[in-house]
């Protein structure tokens, strides 16, 4: 099957970002945002950006652009950000998504996989390098422990449509520096700055087939919590989080609802500007449909 591809690009000089929250860069503040929009996030996508600008398979001229948005479904990502990922003809493409998919409780995991193997052979027969990401290990997170299981047939699966089509693999659930608490945001969904950064340098060593920065890392111990403060804290959670979380499911509305894509064209990279555009690049820019998902 790998025959029937065309050959890799011997260098990145442009790189697209598909995905939901994760790829957006939830919770890792922007540098330098600007106080009434507090909402644009940096991310491990815009940091290997900058990073691939420095980089012997990248290029110090790096187009970047990054569709993802946050809640989007499986399902959403393939319909509203593979079709312009195909028009911009990047030459790395990372999708990585299946993870909103997941904890829902009527999730098929053989049909996710199915659309995420033919979204990889389009932008493979399209000359495109993919990068493909597992879930996180579920396994410290109270409520998504549940669905530990299925995430880890869905992470089987990945790694079988990398191999068949000749895609890379950012394996997110062996990262083991990332079970530890500060690298996670108070919502426990979505990484602090220093899990992002983590999972950029990361995501560098596996384009550049290299050893892992994370190879050998110990899982960090977890301080135990006097019952009183896990009480409080527990409640907490459930009250600025977990409900409002349940209250979006009920009434069948997303977080990244009539939301557009942060950077919709490819463009030059600021290496000191954390993946932020330096210039417009000679793409067009397009939005997102703003199709209703339900996370």
């Amino acid at each position: 099957m790998l025959d029937d591809y065309p050959p890799l690009p011997e260098r990145i000089t442009s790189y697209c970002a598909l995905g939901d929250s994760f790829s957006e860069g939830l919770n890792d503040p922007a540098p330098g945002n600007d106080p009434e929009q507090l909402d644009r996030f940096r991310g491990w996508a815009d940091r290997l950006a900058e990073h691939l600008t420095q980089s012997p398979i990248g290029s110090p001229r790096l187009r970047y652009a990054n569709l993802a948005i946050r809640g989007r479904l499986l399902a959403a990502i393939v319909d509203e950000q593979l079709p312009r990922a195909l028009e911009l003809k990047p030459d790395l493409v990372s999708l990585i998504g299946g993870g909103n998919d997941c904890i829902r409780p009527k999730a098929d995991v053989d049909a996710l996989s199915s659309l995420l193997e033919e979204a990889v052979a389009t932008l493979r027969k399209a000359g495109i390098r993919v990068l493909l990401g597992t879930g996180f290990d579920t396994k410290h997170m109270p409520v998504f422990k549940a669905v530990r299981g299925r995430i880890g047939i869905y992470n089987a699966n990945i790694w079988s449509i990398a191999q068949q089509h000749g895609a890379d693999v950012l394996n997110l659930w062996a990262i083991r520096e990332l079970q530890g608490a500060t690298h996670w945001s108070q919502d426990r969904l979505h990484l602090t700055s220093s899990g992002h950064a983590l999972v950029a340098d990361e995501a560098l060593a596996v384009l550049e087939g290299r050893p892992l920065p994370s190879h050998g890392h110990p899982i960090p111990p977890r301080p135990p919590r006097p019952v009183r403060q896990a009480v409080a804290e527990e409640s907490r959670w459930v009250r600025e989080h977990l409900a409002p979380w349940v209250g979006r499911r009920i009434r069948g509305v997303s977080s990244g609802d009539f939301r557009q894509p942060k950077l919709p064209q490819l463009s030059f990279v600021d290496p000191a500007g954390a993946g932020s555009p330096a210039g417009d690049g000679d793409q067009d820019a397009a939005g997102s449909t703003g199709q209703t998902q339900t996370d």
